[in-house]
Parts: C-alpha cells; sequence; structure tokens
C-alpha cells in the first residue's frame, strides 16, 4: 500500500508539473485536453495529492492520527440512474473529497452502484431505490445534489418541465427535511428558477429552512460562458472567468462579459452574440441531440464542479466563491444567481 501512495504522489506530482507539457505530444491531447489544466482539475488534483500524502503518513506511522486528515463526507444524489445522474454519480466517485457517495433513484440505480463502486477511488458506494429506501440514502448526507426529474425535449419550455417537476422536487425536499435537515441541497432540476423557490418553501414549512444550505445550481451557464467566450477572444480557456448573474433560464441568464479576464478585444456585437448563445445552450444541445437527449454531460459536470466548491467550503477552504441561484437581496428578487462565498 505504501508503495502504491508513493506511486500515486509521483503520478500528481508529473502531470501538473509545468514541464509536463513538452511531454506530450501536441497531436494526443489526453482525454481532449490540452496542459496546463483548468484551474479547477489542478484544484481537485491538488485535493487528490492531500488525500494521498495523509495516506503516506499513516501508512508509515501505522496510526490514522494526522491533523491533516481529510474529514468523511457523504454525499447523497437523488436521481442518480438518470442522464445527468450517471456521469455526475462518476465525477462524484472520482472526488477524493467524498467519503460515502449514496446513490438514490426510483428504479435501476443498484446497477449504478455496483458498475461506479469498482472505480478505486475513496468513496464507498451504496445503491438506493424507491421510497421506502429514501431515507437511508439521506441519513447523515452531508451534500444532497438533485438532478431527478424529467429533461427537457423539443418544443417543451420550462413551464411543461415544472409542471412535472415541481411535485418531484417537493417529495424529494419533504425528505430531505425529515432525514438531513442540516445538508447543503444543490438543485439541478430544471426549472431552477422555481424548484429553488419550491424546495425553501418545502424547507420553511418543516421548520428547517436556511438560505445558506439551498443552492439553485447554474454553474453550466458559466461553463458555457467560459468556453464561448475564449473561443471568440482566441485566449486559454483554462485562465477564463466569467461570472453570471441573473437566473436558470433564456434571457434571465445574464453572463457578464464586460467583467469577463482576461481582458480581450471583443465587440459588442459579439458580445451580444456570446450572450445569447449562452442563454440558449440547453436548446442548442437539444437540437443537436434530435430529440434524444437534453444537455446531460456537461450538465453533470457543472453540478460536480458546484458539489466540490460544497465540499470545499465545509471543510474550510478560504475564498471558495461560485455563481449560484439563491435567496438574495441584490435586487428586488426573492431569489437571484450571482457570486456567493462560503
Amino acid at each position: 500500500p505504501h508503495r502504491a501512495v508513493r506511486w500515486s504522489l509521483n503520478f500528481i506530482d508529473t502531470i501538473t508539473h509545468p514541464k509536463a507539457q513538452a511531454l506530450i505530444s501536441p497531436q494526443f491531447p489526453i482525454s481532449g485536453h490540452r496542459f496546463p489544466f483548468p484551474p479547477k482539475m489542478n484544484s481537485m488534483l491538488r485535493s487528490a495529492r492531500t488525500l494521498a500524502t495523509t495516506a503516506s503518513r499513516s501508512s508509515v506511522l501505522r496510526r490514522g492520527y494526522s491533523s491533516e486528515s481529510v474529514p468523511d463526507r457523504k454525499v447523497a444524489i437523488l436521481g442518480a440512474a438518470g442522464g445527468i445522474g450517471q456521469p455526475l454519480s462518476l465525477l462524484m466517485k472520482l472526488n477524493p473529497l467524498v467519503s460515502n457517495l449514496a446513490l438514490y433513484d426510483i428504479a435501476n440505480t443498484p446497477g449504478v452502484a455496483a458498475d461506479v463502486s469498482h472505480i478505486n477511488t475513496r468513496s464507498e458506494v451504496t445503491g438506493y431505490f424507491g421510497d421506502d429506501q429514501l431515507g437511508k440514502a439521506l441519513e447523515g448526507a452531508d451534500v444532497v445534489i438533485i438532478p431527478a426529474g424529467v429533461p427537457r425535449k423539443p418544443g417543451m419550455t420550462r413551464d411543461d418541465l415544472f409542471n412535472i417537476n415541481a411535485g418531484i422536487v417537493k417529495g424529494l425536499c419533504l425528505a430531505i427535511a425529515k432525514y438531513c435537515p442540516h445538508a447543503l441541497v444543490n438543485m439541478i432540476s430544471n426549472p431552477v428558477n422555481s424548484t429553488v423557490p419550491i424546495a425553501a418553501e418545502v424547507f420553511k414549512k418543516a421548520g428547517t429552512y436556511d438560505e445558506k444550505r439551498l443552492f439553485g445550481v447554474t454553474t453550466l451557464d458559466v461553463v458555457r460562458a467560459k468556453t464561448f467566450y475564449a473561443g471568440k477572444a482566441k485566449v486559454p480557456v483554462a485562465g477564463v472567468n466569467v461570472p453570471v448573474v441573473g437566473g436558470h433560464a433564456g434571457v434571465t441568464i445574464l453572463p457578464l462579459f464586460s467583467q469577463a479576464t482576461p481582458n480581450a478585444n471583443v465587440s459588442e456585437e459579439e458580445i451580444v452574440a456570446l450572450t445569447k448563445r449562452t442563454q440558449d445552450g440547453g436548446t442548442e444541445v437539444v437540437e443537436a441531440k434530435a430529440g434524444k437527449g437534453s444537455a446531460t454531460l456537461s450538465m453533470a459536470y457543472a453540478g460536480a464542479l458546484f458539489a466540490d466548491a460544497c465540499l470545499k467550503g465545509l471543510n474550510g477552504v478560504p475564498d471558495v466563491v461560485e455563481c449560484t441561484f439563491v435567496q438574495s437581496n441584490v435586487t428586488d428578487l426573492p431569489f437571484f444567481a450571482s457570486k456567493v462565498t462560503k
């Protein structure tokens, strides 16, 4: 085990070293990424290295009493067998900050859990399905991620989604209020502009509402804005930052390209086009998939990024800042997406 840990440390050090770029042919990028890694991937690699270092010390000392040990954290994913839930489950299994991963859905979760559980990372994985197992999935959860609900299909508006997903979200939030009332709740189920207020009302009625623990995940809007801006400005996407405020539907999505970094010579017409594409990003994917799916993979990636930020915040990591849809006094609206820190 000690040799395996040392190998992991050496591997992480090697791939994150600046000279690693020279060792990799530009014709053969790993997983489509060219070095250096995006900042958030570097952050996850640093988390992995911290965990490996702790394991190494424990192996040498034969005891697990290191003051730098990573806290145990349970993450529950509700809707884990769906189009977003499955890749999200995979990404959270890869996160070294997760010690217990609970996967829940109305059906098919045991298979997803069995598949993901074979991955040789820290967290233990358990699958739950059906109403009678929801409580067990939630008990002791530090972070609950909700991608449950029906996906968006061609011709569907977010109002159409609301009529179906509102009831699903209400039932899940009732269970959260009962079994893990202090968990951070990451709402992915659309329409986020509506499902977050619904969740807030459920928690208020249950007497468990804490505005600092309920988040609408708008990270995909930020991810898209960064990607589109980098392409137009011809700058490395790894160093791009674009705040996105407002909501998570159509024209309510407001990417602030005027505040984008690094500053680039992008015309007003190009900013208008970038804004429109960011707002219509979901529709772009739905149409490209010809009615056979929605933005599942990119949403899973964005959801994993936001969950990672929540875990870091719980663990006391400083300066964790993300844009998210929360109860707010920034405007006259009761809920608004803006920068939030732990």
